[in-house]
């Protein structure tokens, strides 16, 4: 919403109307249902109110759909208006309830209950552009889908935290019927008499009496390999067999088999540009014949080339969709003048409504042309078709006894000793030859079989045959089994990784190209790689991860070393120009190889790219593993150099995640380095972090020491790098003390200096410099009542960060604008501001900010009167405060849970907590926090009555005195808007009139409505 926040209503309806149509159409496409619009988001339900077998993988590729199709418009947005807009999506799955709301004319469906709620959770964690899912879904989408796991969440209103994955991209699962051809097709049984069926309307369509034959039978029966035996038979000899079929959630996309099918006829290839699709389409149109050039505009837009016929651009929808299906029937019946067609069309019980309509116009003129249709589907498809003379109708069942008998004899062998077996697989799968398949390959996996297919032999009594898990043991077997050169291979390419290249396979495996092609057809039959893809280059895949982890762990580990630093060189030369998108496989390879100078170069290169993304935990990895490599190293000056350079960047790492005494640690061992070699200019660098670290620990002077003594250095190399973090680091510390005069001097200096490339620039620090400077700005100009300047300023600060997309400098700029409006009275904007900088803090652990985040938004909730929800998540910044070990400003976030619990009706335990952070604020010398805190304590005092209304004039007098020596004029407005109520309420008119009068007076100035209004309502009463 803060796209939107700035905007004319009608202005912002421009631009959030075409994201929320675009992620409705996603949804749409995939047959979810939208069952409830927000102002700027959808909630949408997969499997209800239709149950879907597959409601999972649907939801995950909608929100695929929606991440790329938003990405397009953001950068169509960037250009037309400079604005950038993104989308997070939550999923979870499970049990939800679901009731239709409305009445004849209109109904919708509800779902409530704990599933829901949990996926709105997952959207509140996601960063923008990003797509968050639970175990839940995971679990029922797995294998369809590739996720990257981000850990337990905490997730509020739950006891436990949430494990999380974030949705990645598609697998490319191939259909069953695929992958079994591809491994090898068991023996074809039973369906002979369907064979002949399907011969006989062969015969009639080749004789110009087009047939149409569907096949009908539950799933994994048999109907795609009944297909497959019949088109590749000597039956179809002379006959141009195309093939296509729907899936599963192609309903929502137009002719998306059809297309399929065309693009099998032109020959088209996914690498095919525009100009090449073309002459493809073109070409072999004329080329069949030149009568049919005006259906050439239909074709190319369905197989979405550019069309520059005016003619096509001017007809109405529904012309256009009359012409489509005309051209393509056209060009079908054109083509079997030429050669006889058989067309199949596959699982049609997941066919879209446009190529229904394609099928039902094409049957229609099936009579007089030379093309044979086939068909498959389930039971629960209906066609219209039934009337048609020339439509027949096969069952496909699952085999009888005697057939399965013999696919089993097929895969097993026909002795004696498997005769007990085969029945008890027969019984447990009722003949379905899916399941039978599946069967004996677990067996042969788990080690009960043993052999070779058709003369498998037990290995295990009969008594004890279950049909197992994959186990370690077996799969070692199973690799042992394996002819020496295959083992070898297959070694290799564990020790590549689960995804194996085959180009990288090919350099290292010292192999001919006709034995590599051999030995991973041996490997692939016996089922342990498959192709992954196809393009830009085939890349074979482990059949599953334990596969690979025990053909790697086989290896003796001198042959495992040799191999992973022949594949560091490898990679080095295959992706000379693509080495980023490499460095953590490189430097993964650089480690196991032990090839140590460029693994530090690898893990310290993968280290900055993690934290660029603020992927602040795996930037650490990398960084303790570059240090760990680099210990392997002689111990030179250079390496020393590399040493410090590596431990700032650790640094940088470890602070957003909270681990403070490791940054410690690792700042004073780099201090000593660089005074070991005697480098000022490290040394200072180390010194500008070290500000904040003594700062955290509450050890002002030692902070102050180190910042001015950075800055001198900073100056004297004229190194930004330096002089950048001393300047905001200090700042911050004076802003924790109160003293924003010499704070905003030092931001002021950052904001001169960080100009052009450098305003852009991390210069070593965990966040964007310049953001963050910015942000503490517009905090100190908000505690001096400069509020103008400060939403300016944290304006600037958002608009970096975002124009940078540093997502740890994000969340800071996120929650940054909350503190401002929570100071001015503007609750509702400041919650705006406040719950997704909390998500995004959150989502990326980022510890050091929660502590703010949540206190901010604890005294928000409150104030709107949930007060519950204000208490929990402001008790939880005091803990993360605490277990975080932070001094500095742990006054101020306790004062904040004191206050909380204030507004919440609870001024004794209020009393209890502000007393507490007034001791911390006076131990540490915070003089603005202290000033703060005398208000609120008097506020809580004048809360309790009675004779605490003496104690909290004393408060408000010492508050009003620390806000005018500190110019906190919010805090001096609000302390005189007290003590005008405590003089009012204790008879005293006159004075009551001079304090309310000057409050109303400067709360006007200062523009704070809120405390404005409670002020002039004091006045009148008084009157």
């Amino acid at each position: 919403m803060e796209l939107l926040g700035d905007r004319d209503p009608e202005e912002a309806r421009q631009i959030i109307d075409p994201v929320i149509d675009q992620i409705m159409e996603a949804v749409h496409r995939y047959e979810g249902t939208v069952n409830h619009v927000m102002g700027d988001g959808i909630m949408a339900i997969f499997g209800a109110p239709l149950a879907h077998e597959d409601h999972a993988v649907r939801a995950c590729y909608a929100a695929l759909a929606m991440q790329c199709s938003i990405r397009a418009y953001s950068s169509q947005m960037r250009r037309s208006h400079g604005i950038e807009v993104e989308l997070r999506v939550g999923l979870n799955s499970g049990e939800v309830v679901v009731g239709a709301i409305g009445n004849d004319l209109h109904m919708e469906y509800s779902a409530v209950g704990h599933t829901t709620n949990l996926a709105a959770r997952m959207e509140q964690l996601a960063t923008p552009g990003t797509v968050r899912l639970t175990t839940h879904t995971l679990n029922f989408a797995e294998g369809f889908i590739h996720v990257t796991p981000l850990g337990p969440v905490p997730v509020r209103g739950l006891a436990e935290p949430v494990e999380v994955y974030e949705l990645k991209g598609v697998s490319g699962l191939r259909t069953r019927m695929q992958a079994a051809a591809a491994r090898g097709l068991t023996r074809f049984v039973g369906r002979q008499a369907e064979l002949e069926i399907l011969g006989q309307a062969l015969r009639q369509s080749g004789a110009g009496h087009g047939q149409i034959v569907a096949l009908v039978g539950e799933p994994g029966v048999g109907k795609s390999r009944l297909i497959w035996e019949f088109t590749h038979s000597h039956r179809t000899q002379g006959w141009l067999a195309l093939e296509s079929g729907s899936v599963s959630y192609g309903k929502a996309t137009a002719y998306r088999p059809l297309i399929d099918l065309l693009k099998v006829y032109f020959r088209i290839e996914e690498r095919d540009d525009g100009r090449r699709l073309l002459e493809k389409i073109t070409g072999k149109l004329l080329t069949l014949d030149k009568t049919l050039e005006p259906t050439l505009p239909a074709l190319l837009a369905l197989l979405d080339v550019g069309v520059e016929d005016q003619e096509w651009q001017r007809l109405h929808p529904t012309q256009r969709r009359s012409r489509t299906q005309d051209a393509c029937k056209r060009l079908l019946l054109r083509e079997s003048q030429v050669q006889p067609l058989v067309l199949i069309f596959e699982d049609l019980h997941w066919i879209d409504s446009e190529t229904q309509a394609f099928l039902n116009s094409l049957i229609e003129s099936l009579p007089t042309s030379r093309i044979l249709l086939l068909v498959n589907f389930r039971p629960e498809y209906q066609s219209s078709w039934g009337s048609k003379t020339y439509y027949a109708q096969l069952r496909v069942d699952p085999l009888p006894p005697e057939s399965a008998e013999e696919l089993l004899q097929g895969l097993l062998g026909g002795g004696d000793q498997q005769r007990d077996l085969r029945r008890t697989l027969i019984q447990r799968t009722e003949g379905n030859p899916f399941f039978l398949e599946e069967s004996v390959r677990s067996l042969v996996e788990a080690g009960v079989l043993a052999g070779e297919r058709g003369s498998y032999r037990l290995q295990a009594p009969l008594a004890s045959i279950q049909v197992p898990g994959r186990v370690q043991a077996v799969l070692a077997a199973r690799i042992d089994r394996l002819q020496p050169e295959d083992k070898r291979l297959l070694q290799t390419a564990a020790v590549i990784g689960k995804d194996v290249p085959f180009p990288l396979l090919q350099d290292i495996a010292e192999l001919s190209s006709d034995d590599l092609q051999a030995g991973l057809g041996r490997l692939q039959a016996a089922e342990f790689l498959y192709e992954a893809k196809l393009f830009p280059d085939i890349e074979y895949t482990f059949k599953h991860a334990l596969t690979h982890e025990v053909a790697y762990s086989s290896l003796l580990q001198e042959r495992r070393r040799a191999a992973h630093a022949q594949i560091v060189s490898a990679m080095e030369n295959l992706y000379a120009g693509r080495i980023a998108e490499q460095l953590e496989r490189l430097s993964h390879h650089a480690v196991r190889g032990e090839v140590w100078p460029r693994a530090v170069t690898y893990l310290h290169q993968a280290g900055l790219k993690a934290l660029s993304h603020s992927a602040n935990q795996e930037a650490v990895s990398y960084f303790d593993q570059a240090l760990g490599a680099l210990g392997q190293l002689p111990e030179t000056r250079q390496n020393i150099e590399k040493s410090i350079d590596l431990r700032l960047e650790l640094r940088s790492a470890l602070h957003p995640l909270g681990e403070f005494e490791r940054v410690l640690d690792t700042l004073q061992k780099a201090a000593g380095l660089a005074e070991s070699i005697v480098d000022e200019r490290r040394h200072g660098r180390v010194l500008s972090y070290l500000v904040q670290s003594h700062r955290l620990s509450g050890n002002h002077s030692s902070a102050i020491e180190a910042g001015e003594k950075a800055i001198e250095i900073g100056k004297s190399f004229d190194d930004p790098g330096i002089q950048a973090p001393a300047n905001f680091h200090l700042g911050q510390m004076f802003f924790h003390l109160g003293d924003h005069a010499r704070a905003i001097e030092f931001y002021l200096n950052n904001i001169k200096a960080l100009n052009g490339t450098l305003a852009k620039d991390r210069l070593g620090m965990a966040g964007i410099p310049l953001v963050f400077t910015r942000g503490y700005l517009s905090w100190s100009l908000a505690e001096l009542g400069r509020f103008p300047e400060a939403i300016a300023e944290w304006q600037e600060a958002i608009r970096l960060a975002e124009e940078v997309k540093h997502p740890f400098s994000e969340a800071f700029a996120k929650y940054c604008g909350g503190f401002l409006y929570l100071r001015k009275g503007e609750i509702e904007r400041a919650i705006a501001q406040l719950e997704p900088g909390f998500a995004l803090c959150q989502s990326m652990n980022l510890r050091l900010e929660l502590p703010f985040v949540a206190s901010f938004l604890g005294i928000a909730y409150a104030y709107v009167g949930r007060h519950d929800d204000g208490i929990a998540i402001a008790e939880h910044a005091v803990n993360e405060m605490n277990s975080l070990k932070i001094e500095s400003g742990r006054s101020w976030i306790v004062g904040f849970l004191g206050y909380t619990y204030l507004i919440a009706g609870q001024p004794a335990k209020a009393v209890h907590l502000i007393e507490q952070a007034l001791e911390l604020g006076e131990l540490h010398g915070e003089r603005g926090w202290v000033a703060w805190e005398h208000h609120v304590l008097g506020l809580a005092r004048m809360a309790e009555g009675g004779t605490s209304v003496d104690k909290a004039r004393s408060l408000f007098e010492q508050a009003i005195e620390g806000a005018r020596e500190l110019q906190l004029r919010p805090l001096l407005a609000r302390s005189e808007l007290a003590l005008g109520q405590l003089h009012r309420r204790t008879g005293q008119r006159d004075v009551a009139r001079r304090n309310l009068d000057s409050a109303v007076s400067l709360l006007r100035e200062l523009q704070m409505p809120i405390w404005l209004q409670k002020a002039e309502m004091e006045l009148q009463a008084l009157n």
